[in-house]
């Protein structure tokens, strides 16, 4: 599962082999002071955490959603695994715009 880890001035989410394989990316670093907010969502499959389409990645409705997710102004990289609550990790700067992960 993945896991998000501090390590000097940077966040990383530390991805398992599945998931870099199903989610079509490797782990990801960004300093902390890009970080702008942290937030827990207990229902992970809500509108009002994810928006728009997964491309590339995996993704079975409601079980599990692993890759980016683009929308217009962005994209987010989604770890999610059923309906276990999720950690939103939102960025000022970088590749993706959030975060969101089952932890």
């Amino acid at each position: 599962m993945a896991k998000v880890l501090e390590q000097g001035n940077n966040l990383i989410l530390k991805l398992s082999t599945w998931e870099k394989i199903g989610g079509l990316h490797r782990d990801l670093i960004v300093s902390k002071d890009q970080l702008v907010s942290k937030t827990v969502f207990q229902n992970p499959w809500s509108k009002e955490v994810l928006k728009g389409v997964r491309a590339p990645g995996t993704g079975i409705p409601y079980v599990i959603l692993l890759g980016s997710m683009r929308y217009k102004g962005g994209k987010d990289f989604t770890a999610i695994y059923k309906r276990k609550p999720v950690t939103v990790y939102e960025f000022k700067d970088g590749s993706f715009k959030r975060w969101i992960v089952t932890e």
